[in-house]
């Protein structure tokens, strides 16, 4: 019996740190897959809006000019 109780122990404890390191692998993946491309397409979007709003902006004036 005495020697039961180690095994359990250390057991039990292997298993938590199993799925400690499965959560912090698992949360890092998911932290390059959706969270780093997610911020990258939203500023590639923020960046395409405002060369499209510098466009229109050139335009008006140039509309402007002509009149």
């Amino acid at each position: 019996m005495s020697s039961l109780v180690p095994v359990v122990y250390y057991g039990g404890f292997l298993v938590l740190f199993f799925f400690w390191i499965y959560g912090i692998v698992s949360f890092g993946l998911d932290v390059k897959n959706k969270v780093i491309p997610g911020i990258k397409q939203y500023r590639r979007g923020r960046k395409r809006q405002k060369a499209k709003q510098e466009h229109e902006q050139e335009q008006n004036e140039q509309e402007q000019q002509l009149y």
